[in-house]
């Protein structure tokens, strides 16, 4: 059932790709280029054009603003752009995925693996290796480009708040082997340098610990609106209800009082990194 859920899924956003590359196809042919020119106009090789037209690739959001002026498509193409954006994702996060890139402030609880926005490439592909049910190598490399295309909100302006507090846990667990392990602790340091950024790490010897329903998201967007994102075996849901949200927000703020300070959370991962 849940293979089939995940084919679904996959299948789902590949449809989406498919349709956006046929109309890709007619406006090129239509303005009378081949692939090779539309690749010098965007900056792409022939055969990146073709993955694009042919659903095999997910074209990036601004080689499509630049294709629908260079084919004078009319915003034909660029009217797809959040949809094509939304395929990157398994169908449980498409939601949440097209929330938190509008976000103005973001806080994460993480308990089993490294949050996806501070996952190393390297890290990202271990544990998309030990999905279960196996997956497709398409869905990899498609689920570890979305993943990886997330952490742009690193680099957006203005600068989104963002917070973290993770399960010391997790920094135990050697996920694809310990130079990989070794990566993803001096990721967390190096993204940690960022001012608007704020780890946390729940140590194991709390007495007290907020956060023992589970792992969870709180997102606030440009409208002011506050929302709440849960999942759990591959079940999502983004909570938009005042009192739920709030609930959550009581809890985050009780795991970062109860958690390390980004100070004692830089020493100590510092500390895993010289022993081993």
């Amino acid at each position: 059932m849940e293979e089939q859920q995940a084919e679904g899924e996959y299948e789902s956003g590949a449809g989406i790709l498919h349709v956006f590359g046929r109309q890709l196809k007619l406006c090129r042919e239509r303005a009378g280029l081949d692939r090779a020119e539309l690749g010098a106009r965007t900056g792409y090789s022939a055969s990146t054009i073709a993955s694009f037209e042919q659903g095999r690739r997910i074209p990036p959001p601004k080689f499509i603003d630049l294709a629908d002026e260079v084919l004078d498509a009319g915003g034909v193409l660029r009217a797809g752009k959040e949809e094509v954006a939304r395929a990157q994702y398994p169908a449980f996060f498409r939601d949440a995925a097209s929330l938190e890139a509008k976000a103005v402030e973001l806080h994460l609880y993480a308990t089993q693996a490294a949050p996806g926005l501070l996952q190393t490439e390297e890290y990202a592909r271990a544990v998309f290796a030990m999905w279960r049910p196996l997956l497709d190598e398409a869905i990899v490399e498609q689920r570890l480009a979305a993943r990886l295309a997330r952490q742009e909100i690193f680099t957006r302006r203005p600068a989104p708040h963002l917070s973290f507090v993770i399960e010391e846990a997790v920094l135990h667990r050697p996920f694809g082997g310990d130079a990989v392990w070794r990566g993803q602790l001096e990721q967390f340091l190096l993204v940690g340098q960022n001012r608007n950024v704020e780890i946390q790490v729940m140590p194991l010897s709390r007495l007290e610990h907020a956060g023992l329903a589970g792992p969870f998201t709180l997102m606030e967007t440009m409208d002011e609106r506050r929302i709440a994102y849960t999942e759990v075996q591959g079940d999502s849901r983004v909570h938009t209800e005042r009192g739920k949200v709030r609930e959550l927000e009581a809890a985050y703020g009780l795991l970062r009082a109860q958690a390390l300070t980004p100070t004692e959370s830089h020493a100590l991962i510092e500390k895993m990194l010289g022993e081993r």
